[in-house]
């Protein structure tokens, strides 16, 4: 086995197709992102389900928010994220990440700050793909937002709702009441990207409007659909242009944000 063939293997195999060069494909309800990775790169964490990066040393991302990932409360009941965005990127897009960090805090008790002295953060870089890890992991946690695709609205809230703690929709404890999902046509080497999750589901339903759910198509090898929805095969599902209501409601009820669980279940009963 060539030495490529063996990093490929052992350091990137859940998201990655070995070539002469590496290549990540990121599908989401609104483009096709193809991002190459040169074999040598080894700054990057591993990656699974496709954005989310796990330390090195584990084989699968499992929820952690019943071990104590959650980002701490203030003593006010806001949650206080600290973040820092690289300056690799353009006046236009870090308007673009900053608005999206923003978005959480008029639904949810959650408020992104810019870090200065803490020592737990999400360093927000252009690195190669779109992804996170799941919940607070410790010191300068990586959130990768390529320049090449990822810098958009609903992609900005898909990967800090993973770091807040979030799995996709389609991988969680009931979704095959809910979708179906299509092996046959996934790429080979990539099925585990939709293996189900013993996920805490914080007694909300299945949201096939998800700003989480890949889409119909996500890493289909021959243009034939990956999931699709039961019973009704028609629903629209992967094309969220940001957060739906049960997204904003998962964040509150895990982070126990009582003012804004009371707004939000009021504005669905008026």
């Amino acid at each position: 086995m060539s030495s490529v063939s063996r990093h490929c293997w052992r350091r990137l195999m859940l998201i990655l197709v070995c070539s002469t060069s590496l290549h990540f494909l990121f599908i989401s309800s609104k483009y096709t992102a193809l991002i190459t990775r040169h074999p040598g790169n080894l700054d990057e964490p591993l990656v699974i389900f496709g954005d989310i990066a796990v330390p090195t040393g584990l084989q699968n991302a499992d929820p952690c928010t019943a071990r104590g990932c959650l980002w701490p409360k203030n003593n006010n009941g806001r949650v206080f994220v600290p973040y820092r965005i690289s300056n690799q990127y353009s006046r236009r897009e870090r308007d673009v990440i900053e608005q999206g960090l923003k978005s959480f805090e008029a639904a949810t008790c959650i408020s992104f700050r810019p870090q200065s002295r803490e020592r737990d953060f999400l360093n927000i870089q252009s690195r190669d793909g779109c992804y996170s890890f799941v919940g607070r992991r410790g010191g300068g946690q990586i959130v990768s937002l390529s320049r090449q695709g990822c810098v958009f609205h609903q992609i900005v809230q898909h990967e800090v709702l993973h770091a807040l703690g979030f799995d996709h929709e389609q991988t969680r404890s009931d979704r095959d009441q809910h979708v179906r999902i299509l092996l046959e046509n996934v790429i080979p080497g990539m099925e585990h990207n939709f293996r189900k999750i013993d996920t805490r589901n914080l007694d909300t339903s299945y949201d096939y409007n998800s700003v989480m759910h890949y889409g119909r198509f996500a890493f289909s090898k021959n243009r034939e659909p990956t999931i699709i929805p039961i019973p009704n095969e028609n629903v629209a599902i992967g094309r969220a242009t940001e957060m739906s209501g049960n997204d904003i409601l998962r964040v509150n009820r895990l982070y126990n944000c009582s003012m804004y669980l009371y707004i939000h279940m009021d504005s669905i009963y008026i």
